[in-house]
């Protein structure tokens, strides 16, 4: 009797790969374990058995497996469930889910390139004859593909021995170019242990008169330790001691002092007792008691509580209850990094129970969350994740937190499976029967329309922690300031008084722009040409701190040009402004102030986020200039001033959510104002006061904004009354980008009708030199979701078979908002 297993690889196949196995392989095999199987004329791929049988496939041979690469299954049933409702639900294929589910190192295949550890010393009597040939062979190159390895061993297979090789750490696997970043290591200085007795300083001191610069050091270094009775970091030593960094040299390398690193990096709990947990206040209470209540009914719960009304506290009382139980807990966030208070928090609660995953994370890391999950260890019970978090291997789920779940983060928008974390978690949930709890403070219209149909269950709470009062808003009009030279670049006098008087009293402020870089265009005065992206069609946006036009699309770059590139005048004005221009005229007009600025081109490393939190945290930052990551769930104690520079260009957007999106966003950074006793104030600076959207910020009014948006959406037939599927078409040329998506929006018609928009060109048709076509399909509640996603389907193998059309590339977005 013949065996064979169906397998899973990691590329978008439609089907599964049937493979051929011993009696012997049948009975060891089991679902969800990696097999390495030869694919195509001769590569190799590592592949997930999806199950086992004897049916031999009618349409071809079934060729061998080459090798069993685990004792156990990595991926667990339930799993397997989740990946095919997302290949089902968000029209991939679970090649393509595998690969996102799956930590890079669990994935090797023959193009895999591998290279030598640098990470720790290794013992080499520890490798067997074939390891030693690899590591060996690593000396010499820096590289080898893994059929480089086949030749140096002689043999087809040799997945099992890079694998012992990276177990052992001996090798890295680079899949994914930017993981490989290093610890960020800190340089600190003490004075040498020699000198620790009273004598052996004065004699230390003595000798030193007669290099007072030195002496002066040594001196510095008594009173920074003195005050700050922390280690002393030697970019401080040499600041407060006005040393050049080569006396301290001299001073090391004389053994006077000695320098030491300090490595921040991997998340280890290093604290001692835990605390226990707040005591909650009545609102709190209520809100608790009423998700229980809640939970009875729906097994899905929206929380909606106001900024700062200690959300937190709620959900970490409800993990305690689960954890009691035994069971695993997964807090999902829109960005991990922006929530290393909240690591610090749980863990002072839960102390080492608490596991973070997500992608800053190197592969070795991934790989050992991924295990601690898998065997349900105590390390894990808790896994605090960015939206990549859900494909863990839970086995015993009992609580899904989704905290600021009308983020858009929580969507994948490249590469597939193009999923939603927050709807991807209910289904989670459901099948492990957990309960989903969302939280927010502007919830998004989808989930509330979901609890007032009595989809969800509802709780709201209005309170803010102590009854500290919601900000006071204020709405500054530009218009009539510039109108009556009132502004100061882009601030109103009443930004700039209410900046003043905040920084007198020693608190601080945040100022929020929705754009980095110093300014979006740079035009010629001369004849209004203005340098464009040769590969995307967007203009350049200029940055300062580089002296550099970059393209936020492709990331394409030039210097800044000093005369116009169409006539030759040196006359060249910057349009538009963005966070770095913001600094800069901050520093002019409070030069005593310490400001910083938080946008993607400073925080790109993985501790930057933290560096610029921390200094807030500290006051070490009296005004903070930032773009929307400032509005995340961040806890500021000492800000008392929000200033919106600029509300219109976030109203102002071609995309039926921007009026939602734009409401969330102010209110979001609002509530990171007055969260003590002090009342916190905003100002929110616009062309247009009366928008209705501004009105309902500065009056707090969710419901109103939820009322007005819903009505449009009813009429514009937009969700959460109906569903969309957003379908692109990519090519460089354009023409033939053109005639296709003609072709497939005429083919959805003959189906759906009027229920087809486009083909339309987005905002920006050209990103990467491929060219854009959008069409999209509204579909009503009353249609089978799944029979019109079967008829796109078939549309597009239809497409795909047509000669012409082979070479453009569809995508299909499902909820691609």
């Amino acid at each position: 009797m013949k065996f064979f297993i169906d397998v899973i690889l990691p590329i978008p196949l439609q089907k599964l790969f049937t493979y051929s196995i011993t009696s012997a392989e049948a009975d060891f095999l089991k679902t969800g374990m990696r097999v390495a199987v030869p694919f195509g004329k001769s590569k190799i791929y590592t592949g997930i058995v999806f199950n086992v049988h004897t049916e031999a496939p009618s349409a071809y041979e079934a060729k061998e497996i080459h090798q069993i690469l685990d004792e156990v299954p990595v991926v667990n049933q339930i799993q397997l469930e989740l990946w095919q409702w997302i290949a089902k639900y968000y029209m991939c294929t679970l090649g393509d889910v595998m690969r996102a589910a799956l930590p890079g190192a669990f994935v090797l295949e023959s193009e895999t390139v591998v290279t030598k550890s640098s990470v720790k010393k290794l013992d080499e009597s520890s490798l067997k004859d074939d390891e030693f040939l690899i590591y060996e062979a690593l000396h010499h190159q820096s590289s080898l593909k893994i059929h480089d390895i086949s030749g140096i061993l002689d043999k087809k297979n040799v997945l099992p021995v890079i694998k012992r090789l990276i177990e052992k750490e001996a090798i890295t696997v680079e899949e994914e170019v930017y993981e490989k970043y290093k610890p960020k290591l800190v340089r600190y200085v003490k004075l040498h242990a020699n000198f620790s007795s009273e004598d052996a300083l004065q004699d230390l001191l003595d000798k030193l008169s007669r290099a007072p610069k030195q002496r002066d050091v040594i001196m510095t270094l008594f009173s920074l330790s003195a005050t700050t009775k922390k280690p002393v970091k030697v970019s401080d030593l040499s600041g407060e001691s006005g040393a050049s960094s080569q006396i301290i040299k001299t001073l090391i390398d004389k053994d006077i002092l000695e320098d030491y690193f300090i490595q921040t990096d991997r998340v280890q709990y290093s604290g001692d007792e835990n605390e226990a947990s707040k005591t909650l206040n009545e609102h709190q209470e209520a809100a608790l008691k009423a998700i229980k209540t809640a939970f009875n009914n729906n097994h899905v719960t929206l929380l909606h509580g106001v900024t700062s009304s200690g959300k937190t506290e709620i959900y970490v009382k409800l993990i305690e209850d689960v954890i009691q139980k035994g069971q695993q807990v997964l807090y999902l966030l829109p960005e991990i990094a922006l929530t290393a208070q909240l690591v610090n928090r749980l863990q002072n609660y839960f102390g080492e129970k608490v596991a973070i995953f997500h992608s800053k994370y190197s592969a070795h890391e991934r790989v050992e969350v991924w295990n601690n999950v898998l065997n349900n260890a105590s390390k894990a019970q808790i896994v605090l994740g960015a939206r990549s978090s859900i494909f863990l291997p839970f086995s015993d789920l009992g609580l899904i937190i989704v905290d600021e779940e009308h983020e858009q983060s929580f969507k994948q928008f490249d590469p597939a499976p193009r999923y939603h974390a927050r709807d991807t978690a209910v289904v989670l949930a459901s099948m492990h029967k957990a309960n989903t709890l969302l939280g927010s403070a502007t919830p998004s219209l989808e989930s509330y329309f979901n609890a007032k149909q009595g989809k969800y269950g509802l709780v709201e709470l209005m309170y803010r922690y102590n009854n500290v009062l919601m900000p006071d808003i204020e709405l500054v009009d530009i218009k009539d300031k510039l109108k009556r030279k009132r502004m100061k670049g882009h601030f109103s006098d009443r930004l700039i008084e209410e900046m003043t008087e905040v920084l007198a009293e020693g608190q601080q402020i945040i100022l929020f722009q929705n754009r980095r870089g110093f300014s979006p265009i740079v035009e010629c005065n001369t004849c209004g040409h203005s340098p464009q992206c040769p590969n995307c069609d967007v203009s350049l946006t200029y940055h300062q701190y580089r002296n550099q036009l970059r393209c936020h699309y492709c990331g394409y770059n030039m210097a800044m040009l000093q005369d116009c590139m169409a006539c030759g005048s040196p006359d060249l004005d910057n349009k538009g402004f963005g966070t770095e221009q913001i600094e800069e005229e901050v520093k002019i007009l409070f030069p005593e102030a310490k400001v910083a600025r938080m946008d993607l081109d400073t925080t790109r490393g993985k501790y930057g986020y933290e560096k610029i939190i921390t200094a807030l945290e500290q006051q070490e930052i009296d005004i903070l200039v930032g773009t929307q990551m400032l509005t995340k769930g961040l806890d500021f104690r000492n800000v008392r001033l929000v200033g919106i520079m600029n509300a219109d260009n976030m109203l102002n957007f071609p995309d039926f959510r921007a009026h939602e999106r734009s409401f969330q966003l102010m209110v979001q950074v609002s509530g990171r104002a007055g969260r003590t006793e002090k009342r916190g104030k905003v100002l929110i600076q616009t062309y247009n006061p009366y928008h209705n959207i501004l009105q309902q910020v500065s009056t707090n009014n969710y419901m109103e904004m939820f009322k007005e948006q819903m009505n449009d959406r009813y009429n514009f037939k937009y969700p959460p009354v109906y569903k969309q599927i957003k379908i692109t078409l990519k090519h460089k040329d354009y023409n033939r980008v053109e005639a296709a998506s003609i072709w497939f929006a005429k083919s959805l018609r003959q189906f759906f009708g009027e229920a087809v928009l486009g083909p339309e060109s987005p905002p920006i048709a050209r990103i990467r030199n491929q060219f854009h076509k959008n069409i999209l399909v509204k579909i009503p509640k009353k249609q089978s979701l799944s029979k019109t996603k079967e008829a796109i389907i078939k549309i597009n193998n239809s497409f795909l078979s047509i000669k012409d059309f082979r070479s453009v590339k569809v995508i299909l977005n499902v909820d691609n908002f």
